[in-house]
């Protein structure tokens, strides 16, 4: 394999401890590896957008998925006890829009500050952002009503309920660092552990937002489905980016070949 520039090597670099945080690492894989990851990008973003399509479909003409809306709405309302409540307003607090920008700020800046190179937590970081983002586009857009106000536990809200905000970013967060950090680990069990967190995340939070009457099915699904095309967009940038094959030269003055433990 050809390796044609260092990081290390660069005087610029070396006087600025902190320019060296934007430099990329790259690694090499087998080349069935890279085409495998942009298969998963692709599949994510048709299974994300088939999803959020079928969503939004069902909550704009009133069928499918949505005559489900009510019945699963009244279910939740009518397992709701103590103890749980007091469980899914904790989740609720944590991925909701005070706590949860604190959460991603208080990660990224750890990560940018701990680790060697800043690609990984700003790439977490623009992620989030893009939830957030489209999160507040679409939702006026659609203009889908909440549940009553009489079975929201915590309080009014008058905000339009399409997509859940609390579920895109608990997903997003939780899928985006699962990748980041699974993707640099070649054992299998880490992998798997972090996939299984972030699906016990998301649905404990989908489960949150339901019992608390805050969102209907559609509501909590489609931002799954719009978490799964963000993490499609996620994959296929840090693949570009970052993954080289055999014969694939690492050059320029911001890549460096990546080492364990960086």
């Amino acid at each position: 394999m050809a390796v044609t520039t260092r990081a290390s090597d660069l005087k610029p670099f070396e006087a600025a401890w902190w320019r060296r945080k934007f430099v990329v690492e790259e690694r090499y894989v087998e080349r069935r590896e890279r085409r495998a990851l942009y298969a998963f990008a692709i599949a994510l973003a048709l299974v994300g957008a088939a999803i959020f399509g079928t969503m939004l479909i069902s909550v704009l003409t009133g069928s499918g998925v949505a005559l489900l809306d009510e019945p699963v709405m009244r279910w939740f309302v009518a397992a709701r006890d103590d103890a749980e409540t007091v469980t899914m307003t904790v989740l609720a607090f944590v991925f909701g829009p005070v706590a949860m920008p604190v959460i991603v700020a208080v990660v990224t800046a750890a990560w940018l500050l701990f680790a060697t190179h800043a690609w990984r937590p700003l790439v977490l970081a623009c992620g989030m952002a893009l939830g957030v983002a489209l999160a507040l586009a679409i939702a006026p857009l659609v203009q889908h009503p909440r549940p009553p106000l009489d079975l929201m536990v915590l309080g009014a809200d008058h905000t339009f309920s399409f997509p859940s905000g609390h579920v895109l970013g608990a997903s997003d967060f939780l899928l985006i660092t699962a990748y980041l950090v699974g993707s640099r680990d070649r054992q299998l069990g880490v992998r798997v552990g972090l996939l299984a967190i972030a699906a016990f995340g998301i649905v404990a939070q989908v489960f949150s937002r339901l019992y608390l009457g805050y969102h209907w099915l559609t509501d909590v699904l489609a931002s799954v489905g719009l978490a799964l095309m963000i993490l499609a967009l996620v994959v296929a940038v840090d693949t570009h980016r970052t993954v080289r094959v055999s014969g694939e030269p690492i050059t320029g003055p911001l890549s460096t070949l990546q080492r364990d433990g960086t």
